[in-house]
């Protein structure tokens, strides 16, 4: 592998895994909320949220973290305001006090907040709008989660970027990922290189696992797998997912390292490779090895799709999880290619409705499928071109999921909305 793509692999890796507190679609909110407050000089007495329809769908069902279990946009303004340090990023909400969720909720029933859906070619778009007095000031979000791209204050521009309507706008080319690439760069890349950048994904993504299964978090799916199937290692991998997703969507104020803007995402493409390295007793260095193939595989597809579609993204990051379950087993780029094809056949297409619960479930499916792919290979069984959005190679079948998402999925991802903002 020449210098180049390993040091280009290298940052998007340490561009992608992120530390964060709470779903990032609320925090992003509630960092936009803390920035405004900063630049206003205090707390609005007024405020309208311009967002894009995907952080709606987002927002509405999952926990604040450190808010008392509160939900939605309002709660994540009003706790942005309250108790956000804009300084830190998608953990603008990691150190709140207990007087200070009695005065999120005191601003609440005090301020007029109103969500307005923007007309915006944007995915994610957020827009904050505050008056205070006789001054004003208005934030705004696009693209990714802390991308800033507008400030003003009383009418005068602070900040003004261009914004396009590209997911991957000021982020690192991603154009060179491929799968023949990845495996390569796991099998040269130095251990030291990858330690960093790894370790906390480790660290954090397992501790909220356990947390998950230790708690009476969300719909308990980690829990029911291992009470139900046993200790199997793909019922654990399964479940130990799962249960990281039960603790998050219900505002456990645990952070997580995120991957392509989700903190579900980060912990699907982690936990499983995690849990099979621990049952087969693999080296430190195996396990990293295998969580770059897993993390670059989940990317890869990722910067097809969005950072926020209709097509839910645990299914990539259940096919990065199978890759770097076949690559921990021994897998070359062969048995990879294979395993990716396998499961994004398997499970593609599958709808996201939100941050929610049920994100737990469709993670353990998700895994499931990516152990299933490498399964097959192993079986020497395959699904073949011509077969459903299967094509000629593994780089072409991901580019095709990317289609299926962007393009195929728009009108769903509307319809998704419509009934969401019914119920």
């Amino acid at each position: 592998m020449n210098e180049k793509t390993k040091e280009n692999y290298l940052a998007i890796l340490k561009e992608e895994l992120i530390l964060a507190t709470g779903c990032t679609e609320p925090i992003a909110i509630a960092y936009c909320a803390a920035t405004l407050r900063d630049v206003l000089g205090t707390a609005p007495q007024r405020i309208t949220a311009e967002v894009s329809g995907n952080i709606i769908k987002n927002v509405k069902s999952v926990v604040v973290p450190n808010t008392g279990d509160m939900k939605g946009i309002e709660a994540a303004i009003a706790a942005g305001v309250i108790a956000g340090n804009s300084g830190d990023g998608l953990q603008v909400l990691s150190e709140v006090t207990p007087e200070q969720i009695r005065q999120i909720r005191d601003y609440l029933n005090c301020t007029p907040i109103e969500i307005v859906c923007a007309s915006t070619p944007c995915i994610l778009d957020i827009t904050l709008r505050g008056v205070s007095g006789d001054d004003s000031a208005a934030v705004r979000i696009a693209n990714n989660h802390t991308n800033i791209v507008y400030k003003e204050r009383n009418g005068r521009p602070l900040l003004q970027l261009p914004v396009s309507a590209s997911s991957e706008e000021h982020l690192t080319d991603k154009s060179c990922l491929n799968v023949e690439d990845i495996v390569r760069f796991a099998d040269t890349v130095s251990p030291e290189e990858l330690e960093p950048l790894l370790a906390p994904q480790i660290e954090k993504n397992s501790a909220i696992a356990e947390e998950g299964l230790r708690g009476g978090w969300g719909a308990q799916i980690g829990r029911i797998l291992l009470e139900d199937y046993g200790d199997d290692i793909k019922q654990e991998a399964k479940a130990y997912a799962a249960a990281g997703s039960d603790a998050r969507m219900s505002g456990c104020e645990m952070p997580v390292v995120i991957l392509s803007g989700s903190g579900n995402q980060g912990i699907t493409a982690s936990v499983p490779v995690i849990r099979y390295a621990k049952r087969m007793d693999a080296t430190r260095e195996q396990l990293l090895r295998a969580l770059a193939v897993s993390d670059l595989i989940t990317i890869h597809q990722k910067s097809g799709i969005g950072r926020l579609s209709a097509y839910c993204g645990a299914i990539s990051a259940g096919v990065g999880a199978g890759a770097g379950i076949c690559y921990l087993c021994g897998g070359g780029y062969s048995a990879v290619a294979h395993t990716v094809v396998n499961a994004v056949a398997i499970l593609s297409g599958t709808i996201c409705d939100g941050a929610k619960p049920s994100c737990a479930a469709k993670i353990a499916a998700a895994v499931d499928a990516g152990i299933m792919g490498y399964r097959m290979y192993l079986h020497h069984k395959e699904f073949h071109r011509g077969e459903g959005i299967v094509s000629d190679g593994v780089d072409s079948t991901i580019a095709n999921v990317g289609i299926l998402a962007q393009q195929g999925m728009f009108q769903t991802d509307k319809t998704i909305l419509e009934i969401m903002q019914k119920i």
